[in-house]
């Protein structure tokens, strides 16, 4: 337990006061009221089975924010850093903020931000590890670093910037609402360290002494309807019809007309600074570089095995025989060993990607409500039965002891089962892009995308293999093209045709998702307008070697640079895919918590200085 000091002041105590039923999103705040088993149980904070005596233990607790009285002295980030011991490039709690006003009438609103212990904690449901727990004593969202394999997903789904994924530990930790000082009837250390009296905590939705609002949502705040969080606000000084962000996030706040916040609420805009359209190639890269490679291999391969088993199964039938094991009786076999190969590595990529690889078996454990979990889950299915399938082919004569037909049967399961799974798997696989706190990514797109790229790059993959043996031994590939053009520029058109929706919604909708597509045609606009360009030309050249039915040296290199052009637009705009979703989050100061003051860190070697809190590389 913790230790209470002696002569503690009574401003660091939770008072006992009466709370409603519900809060304002309708929940009940007395967690135990119908599950009364979970009363007197220990939290065994290090070790300690004791149980606390706070009176209200099984009540909701929350944060309560008076931004009229912050003064961004940062006490409260030094305050938990102390307690739980974090280094330089974390913090449980920031505080940032949004400026506003002309001179000399300028306004600047601060916010001080930690985990909000939310009624719908979308980081426990996301979590594929099962890591997190609501817990209720307190209603504590708490999450446990020793389950944790870091794969991160929980730091894409919190609007909050609550979870912090150390990558010197390979896992992540949060606040812990500070239990241990909970149990002791003390308030959390962020709360008890406050200088201004901006910060106070107790049972959700009982007004702190001097306090006057019970607000869900301040300006730079995302929708509080993404996880009803634990906190309210109070913020009763006239604001600026326009509030912008100091962080290198392109957005800004502007209410409908002016007045206090509760009479008006604040909408978030593009925050447009007429930037110019550049290239920006080096910062393409990202953390989630290998994800890009395994998204689109796995798509690729699911794609090419979907068309050599529906090909050797239905070819013959619509007069088809070029892509078949009697046909290519040493290319085909060696193409399902390759695909497999293929699969494997992307496999061992996203694995790698993981914060501690070694416990990537972990990723079954939430298959109820992570997305992640029901993806891994899909993908390994759909590779183990396109293994088995790849080895009951090309081996079939190891399983001559088999009765007669078994093998056959064996053989048509596994095939079948594979061309079922691999699809499923991608819809699982764009499930955990649908995320409310990243909105350029929470649209149908991304399924267009990975289904329009499974069959682009299956096609590719098919005829690259074939085609390849085919010129090897003189032959004409024109049949082999025919078979394939068809779901290649199939492909090329769902992915289009979902990219031109996906900018139009986004416009439409403005927000954060706007945003993501003001850096996608300014930050990076030439390399966007090159993505278009590439995906437009390889629709073209298909379109017109399918019309002219051209063979020869002149068709055989168009369809050598429509190839190349296809496989870089796929790059190019997976790549993008992940560089430009800017998420639902809340503001940064700015030093802290800045995309901008990040780069410009390791850069010019700041990142070096570990007192900078900038990890010199963020892989």
């Amino acid at each position: 337990m913790f230790k209470v000091r002696e002569k503690e002041p009574d401003y660091a105590f939770i008072p006992n006061v009466d709370s409603p039923e519900l809060n304002q999103y309708g929940k009940s705040i007395d967690l135990i009221k119908e599950c009364e088993d979970l009363a007197g149980k220990s939290l065994n904070i290090n070790g300690d089975s004791s149980i606390g005596e706070n009176p209200n233990r099984y009540k909701q607790h929350g944060f309560y924010f008076n931004a009229d009285n912050c003064i961004s002295c940062h006490a409260c980030e030094s305050a938990c850093s102390e307690k739980n011991d974090l280094p330089p490039h974390l913090a449980y709690r920031a505080v940032g903020y949004v400026e506003g006003g002309t001179y000399p009438n300028y306004t600047r609103l601060n916010i001080s931000m930690a985990c909000n212990h939310c009624d719908d904690p979308v980081c426990l449901k996301g979590c594929p590890t099962r890591a997190y727990t609501k817990f209720a004593e307190y209603g504590a969202v708490l999450q446990d670093p020793d389950i944790c394999f870091g794969c991160g997903y929980c730091t894409w789904v919190c609007p909050y910037n609550a979870p912090q994924l150390d990558m010197t530990k390979g896992h992540v930790h949060k606040c812990n609402m500070c239990v241990d000082r909970l149990e002791v009837g003390l308030k959390p250390a962020c709360v008890a360290a406050c200088l201004g009296s901006a910060l106070d905590f107790g049972v959700i939705e009982t007004t702190p002494e001097n306090r006057d609002q019970l607000e869900t949502s301040i300006p730079g705040f995302p929708s509080p309807d993404i996880t009803n969080p634990n906190i309210r606000f109070e913020q009763t000084k006239t604001l600026p019809r326009e509030m912008t962000r100091t962080d290198s996030m392109p957005l800004r706040y502007e209410q409908d007309e002016q007045g206090r916040l509760g009479e008006n609420s604040f909408h978030t805009k593009v925050h447009e600074t007429g930037k110019s359209k550049e290239w920006n190639l080096a910062k393409l890269r990202s953390r989630e570089d290998p994800l890009v490679v395994f998204t689109l291999i796995s798509q690729g391969v699911i794609g090419a095995f979907l068309m050599m088993f529906l090909s050797s199964t239905f070819g013959p039938m619509l007069g088809f025989t070029e892509l078949s094991i009697e046909y290519y009786p040493i290319a085909f076999p060696i193409t399902l060993f390759a695909l497999l190969g293929l699969e494997t590595f992307a496999l061992a990529l996203s694995t790698m990607h993981l914060g501690k690889p070694h416990r990537f078996y972990r990723a079954f454990n939430n298959l109820k409500y992570s997305p992640v979990s029901r993806e891994v889950a899909s993908i390994a299915v759909f590779f183990n039965l396109f293994a088995a399938y790849t080895v009951l082919t090309v081996f079939s004569g190891l399983f001559t002891w088999l009765p007669t037909g078994w093998l056959q049967s064996l053989q048509t399961i596994m095939g079948w089962g594979a061309v079922v799974a691999g699809p499923v798997a991608l819809y699982f696989m764009h499930s955990i892009y649908r995320i409310k706190a990243r909105p350029f990514w929470n649209h149908w797109q991304v399924l267009s995308s990975f289904y329009g790229s499974m069959f682009s790059l299956g096609a590719v993959i098919v005829l690259i293999a074939f085609g390849s043996v085919a010129v090897f031994e003189g032959q004409s590939i024109l049949p082999l093209i025919n078979y394939v053009a068809l779901p290649l520029l199939a492909g090329l058109v769902i992915e289009g045709f979902g990219l031109v929706r996906h900018r139009s919604d986004l416009k439409k909708n403005g927000g954060e998702g706007a945003a993501s597509y003001y850096e996608q045609i300014t930050t990076f606009g030439k390399t966007y307008l090159l993505r278009n360009a590439l995906l437009f030309a390889g629709i073209v050249i298909v379109t017109l070697l399918m019309l002219l039915q051209a063979e020869g040296a002149v068709a055989l290199m168009l369809w050598v640079i429509a190839i190349l052009t296809i496989v870089s637009a796929a790059y190019i705009g997976r790549a993008l895919f992940y560089v430009l979703v800017i998420p639902t989050t809340m503001p940064g100061a700015f030093f802290w918590r800045n995309k901008g003051f990040q780069e410009h860190a390791r850069e010019t070697g700041l990142a070096d200085m570990p007192q900078v809190g900038v990890l010199p590389d963020i892989h």
